[in-house]
């Protein structure tokens, strides 16, 4: 696919990283991966059949949206793939991407199915994935070709395709959101403003790796509160609304917050601890 470019972002998740890698060798190749490595030095990777190239980012925390930006900057192809490094694709989902958008222009998502802890192996198979990983339960994808959906908060930048003039045309993602949270939404939604839908497609699919969390992610509640406050500036509502109420709950922020958010304390040490997910939880 001498057309289309992998772009992912890396901090410090090198073993999910090589399964990326080896997934996308297992079907038709892209014309190259970018990783963009953030805040770290790149550890060595395996060898591909395909390029990979390397950008590092001088961050000490999670510029996904300025990391993404530079992915894009660094392609020269009229497609691009977005998949977060803890994805495993599956043989066709790169293809099946970059087909999809030679029909449609849109911001086009396919299915991801979570996988609990211990799902991925040395000698995976495609089949054992699918057959381990739990589809994310709001998310509905057609049996064949695409559907639009007029809700652009369905969109994920977990796995996701757009053509690169499109991306260009939308502006990117949006720098000002620092860190994580809202500045995928943003992008969805300024997409819908100009037209660009989000479309979900029924080929292809991405496995997620599973990884320590926490639920609500307190680790990243500066992120969180600050990102949310930006995108309802810009947007008139609230994203990440149900971590907020369960930020809420805890007493982090006010429970009026809808009407303002006003932060009341951050979390302590042992609060973010007790909110680690179960290791059995797809998500």
């Amino acid at each position: 696919m001498a057309d289309t470019t992998v772009i992912t972002l890396n901090k410090g998740r090198d073993a999910h990283l090589a399964r990326l890698l080896e997934g996308l060798g297992r079907g038709p190749h892209p014309a190259e991966c970018i990783v963009v490595e953030m805040g770290r030095a790149p550890a060595p990777l395996p060898a591909c059949g395909f390029p990979i190239r390397r950008i590092v980012l001088d961050s000490d925390g999670l510029p996904l949206a300025r990391a993404r930006n530079a992915g894009r900057r660094a392609a020269a192809t009229a497609r691009l793939v977005f998949l977060d490094v803890d994805c495993i694709p599956s043989a066709d989902l790169v293809d099946s991407l970059s087909r999809d958008l030679a029909e449609a222009d849109g911001l086009v998502c396919c299915e991801i199915r979570y996988l609990p802890a211990g799902a991925v192996a040395d000698g995976w198979t495609e089949g054992a994935l699918r057959a381990a990983g739990h589809p994310h339960p709001v998310r509905h994808f057609p049996e064949a070709g695409l559907a639009r959906t007029d809700n652009p908060g369905l969109f994920w930048s977990l796995a996701f395709g757009v053509r690169a003039a499109t991306f260009d045309r939308i502006g990117g993602f949006d720098e000002a959101f620092d860190g994580y949270g809202a500045e995928d939404t943003d992008l969805a939604f300024r997409a819908d403003a100009l037209g660009v839908p989000v479309l979900l497609s029924a080929g292809g699919q991405a496995f997620h790796q599973h990884h320590l969390a926490c639920d609500p992610p307190l680790q990243h509640f500066s992120d969180i509160v600050r990102n949310g406050r930006r995108f309802h500036a810009r947007h008139g509502i609230w994203p990440m609304d149900g971590w907020l109420d369960a930020f809420a709950r805890l007493g982090l922020i006010g429970e009026g917050w809808r009407d303002g958010l006003v932060v009341i304390r951050p979390p302590r040490a042992e609060e973010i601890a007790a909110a680690r997910v179960p290791a059995d939880r797809p998500f």
